[in-house]
């Protein structure tokens, strides 16, 4: 038998909340085109925490690049406000630039200099002396895997040994707030994932991480957080696991070659219960199955029935796509697809 009071349990340490780097408020650029006015950017809000690794998720002209060049000061923002490291964009865009690193779709690196050579003018230019740049500069190169290429030129590289000097340009100068535009278009599956995992390793280190990308595995492997954008408005927002939770069954895909009878199964597909979102991608119907995917074998004899033959059929788990196909009624594989027919939910 114990004896005597019993030890207080100390109280729970408090955790300080992580360090907002990024503040965007109802953000607006305004293009004209044609003699028309085009909104690139319709009023965008979010925050994003130190050493978070941030996604702006959407099709090809949804407005990622515009928001990442006004955050980056190179567009100047119409409305609204923003704030990078703690500076106001519009009104200290140069101690802004002091904060940042940024890598272009393009790429900046002279094509006719070495790796290290253009990792040293890079430095130089964010006022880095020769003694920090001939420790730092050894450092980017070998996080990078980069040190046996930095007394080649650049024009030697291949596409992904390119692509990763341009983030090593971004890095040298120890920016607290790294920008990627599209970080891995145009990269075999390998460089991708390698690509991945330097950006992993930099958010490990401490460094916040925007990136834009159109690629779904890509915002699904990297991004702490995504906002999904469309027409220049976010249609979604939350980890990529959250998204996906919320659209509830999986994704059906029925391959029907015959236009003329794709289109007369769609509207089979849409009459049939247990069906929620349906989409025409390519020669593909794709059904949200609410019902379970027991439904799919109803699908098929109701199509067959018909004389409608499937020609291939995958069934998949609720994706980013299908977080964007449900707030949007396309699909962000293939923004050309078809407008969405609805059965019941």
């Amino acid at each position: 038998m114990t004896t005597g009071t019993q030890p207080v349990p100390p109280p729970p340490r408090a955790v300080e909340p992580a360090r907002v780097v990024i503040e965007v408020e109802d953000l607006e650029k305004r293009f004209r085109a044609r003699g028309r006015v085009v909104e690139a950017v319709a009023g965008l809000g979010f925050t994003v925490a130190e050493g978070e690794v941030f996604g702006l998720l959407g099709p090809n002209g949804a407005g990622k690049t515009t928001t990442m060049r006004m955050l980056t000061t190179l567009l100047p923002i119409d409305a609204g406000r923003a704030v990078v490291a703690g500076v106001d964009v519009a009104s200290h865009p140069a101690e802004v630039r002091r904060h940042l690193g940024y890598v272009s779709q393009a790429g900046g690196a002279d094509t006719l200099a070495t790796g290290w050579e253009n990792l040293f003018l890079q430095g130089a230019l964010y006022g880095m002396g020769r003694g920090e740049l001939a420790a730092r500069v050894p450092e980017v190169l070998e996080l990078l895997d980069l040190a046996e290429l930095a007394e080649r030129r650049v024009k030697t590289y291949s596409g992904g040994q390119r692509r990763r000097l341009d983030v090593a340009l971004g890095i040298v100068h120890r920016p607290e707030v790294l920008f990627l535009d599209e970080p891995s278009t145009g990269l075999d599956p390998q460089n991708r994932a390698n690509l991945w995992d330097h950006v992993r390793a930099l958010a490990a280190s401490g460094t916040t991480v925007v990136l834009t990308t159109h690629y779904l595995e890509e915002a699904d492997q990297l991004c702490d957080r995504v906002v999904i954008v469309d027409h220049g408005r976010i249609v979604a927002a939350g980890t990529p696991a959250a998204l996906k939770a919320e659209v509830a069954g999986a994704t059906a895909a029925l391959g029907v070659a015959d236009p003329a009878a794709r289109a007369q199964a769609a509207e089979i597909i849409g009459e049939a219960p247990g069906v929620g979102e349906l989409a025409v991608v390519d020669e593909e119907l794709r059904v949200r199955v609410t019902g379970g995917t027991a439904v799919v074998p109803d699908l098929l004899e109701a199509l067959g029935a018909h004389g409608i033959a499937v020609s291939s059929l995958s069934i998949a788990e609720p994706s980013l796509d299908d977080v964007f196909l449900a707030a949007t009624g396309r699909s962000l594989r293939d923004t050309g697809a078809e407008p969405t027919r609805r059965g019941p939910r």
